[in-house]
C-alpha cells in the first residue's frame, strides 16, 4: 500500500475512534466531542442511544460570556439552533444530589433572540421528556434565560424544548443517577 493509502487508512481509523461509544454499567451512548473529564464521559456513557447531549468545555462564545472573568472554559450546552446555551455549573447534573448541591444552569440567549415579539412572555418555558418514555415535566424560570435549578424526576437523557419570548429551542441533557 502506498503512503497516500497508509494516510487514509490511519485517518479513518482516527474518524471512526472519534464515533465510537464507550460503555458504564452496560449502557452505551455516543460520546461528546473531546469530553476531558472522566465524569464527562460517564455521564454521555449513560445516555440513551438517541441522546444528543454534547457537553462542551471549551470557551463560551462571547456572547454567553458576560459576567465570566478570562477564557471562560466551563461544561455548556448548545440549543440546536445555536441560540441559547445552558452554562453547567453543577456537571454532571445529578438526579439526586447527595451533597446537597443542586442543579445549577444558567441559561444564556444571545442578544439577537431576547424579544423578537414584546407580547410574548419572558419566562422560560422547559418542556423535558424523558427519551425513549412518555415521561415530560415542564419547568420554569421567570423572567426568562437566566440562572436556575433544573431537577428533573429520573435519570436519563432528557430532550428539552426551550420557549422564551417568542423564540423556540432544543437540547439534550444527561442526567446521571
Amino acid at each position: 500500500m502506498g503512503s497516500w493509502g497508509r494516510w487514509v487508512l490511519a485517518s479513518s481509523v482516527v474518524l471512526f475512534a472519534g464515533c465510537t461509544t464507550t460503555t458504564s454499567g452496560g449502557s452505551a451512548a455516543p460520546t461528546s466531542a473531546a469530553p476531558t473529564t472522566a465524569s464527562a464521559t460517564a455521564v454521555t456513557a449513560s445516555a440513551t442511544a438517541g441522546c444528543a447531549a454534547r457537553v462542551e468545555t471549551g470557551s463560551l462564545p462571547d456572547w454567553a460570556d458576560a459576567g465570566f472573568s478570562g477564557d471562560a472554559r466551563v461544561p455548556h450546552v448548545f440549543g440546536a439552533k445555536g441560540d441559547i446555551v445552558a452554562v453547567l455549573f453543577a456537571h454532571p447534573l445529578r438526579h439526586h444530589r447527595k451533597d446537597g448541591s443542586n442543579n445549577k444552569i444558567l441559561w444564556v440567549a444571545q442578544a439577537a433572540t431576547t424579544s423578537p415579539d414584546p407580547t410574548a412572555p419572558a419566562t422560560l418555558v422547559i418542556t423535558a421528556t424523558l427519551d425513549g418514555t412518555d415521561t415530560r415535566v415542564i419547568r420554569e424560570v421567570p423572567g426568562g434565560p437566566g440562572p436556575s435549578v433544573i431537577d428533573l424526576p429520573q435519570p436519563g437523557c432528557w430532550r428539552l424544548d426551550l420557549r422564551w419570548s417568542g423564540h423556540t429551542d432544543t437540547m439534550d441533557l444527561v442526567y446521571a443517577p
